[in-house]
């Protein structure tokens, strides 16, 4: 089973990296770029077969390790 974590900064919370990535793109002359937020993305293959446990288990995942609940958000999508 496939799944996918995805990770991002609350809203509210500032994101230099987000910004420097803004203005390297601003700066290589794309247009139209209004503002970039980064994040982290984790694909993760499962043993398991059961979508509900898999879905909670990298719920708990993300709750201990992948994400910082109190600057981050998540979403957990498992995929097959």
């Amino acid at each position: 089973m496939k799944a996918r974590v995805t990770v991002t900064l609350k809203s509210g919370i500032l994101d230099p990296q987000g910004k420097a990535i803004e203005g390297a793109l601003k700066s290589l002359g794309v247009d139209g770029i209004a503002s970039v937020r980064q994040g982290k993305v984790f694909d993760i293959e499962l043993a398991a077969t059961d979508k509900a446990k898999a879905e909670a288990a990298l719920k708990a995942a993300a709750d201990k390790l992948l994400a910082n609940t109190v600057i981050e958000n998540y979403r957990v999508e498992v995929l097959s």
